[in-house]
């Protein structure tokens, strides 16, 4: 019989903007500077990458994320988390305080997390979006928001050359070796350099896959670790089928407090948040805010955009 070819849904395009604004930073000089002589870079090269994930997903619709630098629930949980991390240079955080003006002239919807970070807030948005049977693309670098990934929602990774490659469900098993639900006890177990999370000593990547593949979620695990302490100690064989190998269950033993910790620290909260409702790219509002800032060349590149276009 003859079937009708169901158009994909436009999608919800999901930024995190903190990443965007480093990234941008760091890779553009400081001499690019607005009318007050101050540098723009970091404004520059993040509105640059949304308007070319725009120009190639046409969203119906663009969230562009902030939230606090570390969740505070999270430093209390493990005060380690994000310690290594640099202050915010001077120059950054200046275009920081900037940015949400520059960002919702375009028409985006500017969404803070406040106390929490830019991951919670757009899980949380990927989500309302994936339940309204919407599509949800994630713009980061954040491997933690792999756990957001379903059928509806997927990573959108910029490459070189503005070329963005989408992580779904079998992309983040080709990864990680892990379903999505599970990348949260993977980092807790493997580690997670980038946020301070150390994981379980001795237990990599390909260990760590391999025994959520086996005993499923990180509790089970625990507990699996708990029961063969208990019958080593009872003298019963702990060689059954299902046994663990017993350097990897005393290490799940003593650390298995830190690491539900670390699960929670790695696991995005969920906010309440509202699905945005449809909503071209305003391309002479973003012209209008670029030059009031003095980015000359940017708002001549967005003036000569026709509106129809978006």
């Amino acid at each position: 019989g003859a079937f009708t070819l169901r158009r994909m849904p436009a999608p919800l395009l999901i930024a995190d903007v903190p990443w965007l604004l480093y990234r941008a930073f760091f890779a553009l000089p400081k001499s690019i500077t607005g009318s007050d002589g101050r540098p723009v870079n970091a404004l520059l090269g993040t509105v640059n990458a949304l308007l070319a994930a725009v120009e190639a997903k046409a969203p119906r619709a663009v969230v562009a994320c902030f939230g606090a630098e570390e969740a505070r629930y999270r430093v209390e949980l493990y005060p380690p988390y994000h310690a290594h991390r640099d202050p915010m240079p001077a120059e950054l955080a200046e275009q920081w305080t900037r940015a949400p003006g520059l960002l919702a002239s375009f028409g985006w919807t500017v969404a803070n997390a406040e106390e929490l970070e830019a991951d919670d807030a757009m899980g949380s948005y990927a989500r309302v979006e994936s339940q309204a049977g919407g599509r949800g693309l994630l713009l980061t670098a954040d491997r933690d928001l792999y756990q957001a990934v379903d059928e509806r929602v997927a990573v959108l990774n910029l490459e070189p050359a503005r070329v963005f490659a989408e992580v779904g469900p079998e992309q983040v098993i080709g990864r990680y070796a892990v379903a999505p639900e599970r990348v949260p006890d993977f980092i807790a177990l493997r580690g997670d350099p980038s946020d301070g999370i150390p994981g379980a000593p001795g237990i990599g990547a390909k260990t760590a896959a391999e025994l959520l593949r086996r005993y499923g979620a990180l509790e089970a695990l625990l507990e699996q670790a708990e029961r063969q302490g208990a019958d080593a100690n009872a003298g019963e064989n702990a060689g059954t089928d299902d046994a663990l190998r017993p350097r990897i269950a005393a290490t799940l033993r003593e650390n298995a407090e830190l690491l539900r910790t670390f699960k929670r620290v790695a696991t995005l909260v969920e906010i309440d948040v509202q699905r945005p409702p449809d909503r071209p790219t305003d391309f002479a509002g973003g012209a209008t805010a670029a030059r009031e800032i003095g980015m000359r060349r940017l708002a001549a590149r967005l003036e000569r955009v026709e509106p129809h276009a978006a």
